[in-house]
């Protein structure tokens, strides 16, 4: 794979546990996000990567942006003053820059994940109440906004209440954040429904564009990384746990390390699994 640090005609500003970020000397509202194929998981980068997986989240997150082409956007038309460098090519992207908001703007539309944790213990997610006598894997009776926030890098981020993400960026943006993200999650899962897969919860991620003015979605969107996607044939027969992403990394690790030190590198078995499913995902979805 290229050395994504050295890249023609771009300056490396940011590694994130899976994307690398890169500034353009000539051009300074404008940024190169690649990604890699490094899988993280308990806020952990783990050895191997899962090869061809900065390609496969691309296409995915390229084809959504396509499909909800009214939601104002981050992409750049294809501009032969900033090519996307050849070593990189189907796993880059360039971009508007942002100024970003520091809110994960999660949307659940089933109890599953750490809803569920939290919601055997209080009933409530992220403070919102549910009716009682929910099951793991149950859908919601209207899907919720669970706003998190985005912490300085090596630290957790944060879930936290509406209410705190007005004081974070006033109470206009927040409700617009609010807004967008349950519009953007209902046009997706009827996308997805129609292709038989259910899109149980995603997160995200917007930005004030500088010279529009206008809330625009940015970073990646509804890909494995950032969302859970079940089959709907297997969700109905009863299995609510397998789902299109690196669930199967997280349960190995979680039977296989206590949490402590440096995690264990993932079996060759593991690694194509969690491939197969990414790819799985992107062949359901777009054809």
């Amino acid at each position: 794979m290229t050395d994504t640090k050295t890249l023609p005609g771009w300056n490396h500003a940011y590694s994130g546990k899976v994307r690398d970020l890169y500034t353009s000397p000539a051009h300074a509202d404008r940024l190169l996000v690649v990604a890699s194929d490094r899988v993280s998981a308990f806020d952990h980068v783990l050895e191997p990567g899962i090869p061809g997986k900065g390609t496969l989240l691309t296409t995915l997150s390229l084809w959504w942006f396509a499909q909800l082409a009214e939601i104002p956007n981050h992409l750049v038309p294809d501009d032969a003053a900033l090519p996307v460098p050849l070593g990189v090519a189907g796993r880059a992207t360039v971009v508007k820059a942002l100024s970003m908001f520091p809110v994960e703007c999660v949307v659940r539309g089933y109890l599953a994940g750490s809803g569920w944790v939290e919601y055997q213990e209080t009933q409530r997610v992220c403070g919102i109440p549910l009716p009682a006598g929910l099951n793991n894997g149950d859908r919601l009776p209207t899907p919720i906004y669970t706003p998190a926030f985005k912490a300085p890098m090596g630290e957790h981020d944060e879930n936290i209440t509406f209410e705190r993400t007005v004081e974070l960026v006033g109470a206009e943006v927040a409700e617009q954040l609010r807004a967008r993200s349950l519009q953007i999650f209902a046009l997706a899962s009827e996308i997805a429904e129609a292709r038989g897969v259910i899109l149980a919860d995603t997160k995200f991620e917007f930005g004030m564009d500088a010279e529009t003015g206008a809330i625009t979605l940015g970073d990646e969107v509804l890909t494995s990384d950032s969302s859970r996607f079940w089959d709907a044939a297997t969700y109905a027969s009863g299995n609510r746990t397998d789902s299109f992403d690196k669930q199967i990394v997280r349960d190995w690790l979680a039977a296989n390390w206590d949490k402590t030190g440096t995690p264990p590198a993932l079996p060759p078995e593991i690694v194509a699994r969690t491939a197969t499913r990414y790819a799985e995902l992107i062949e359901r979805l777009t054809t």
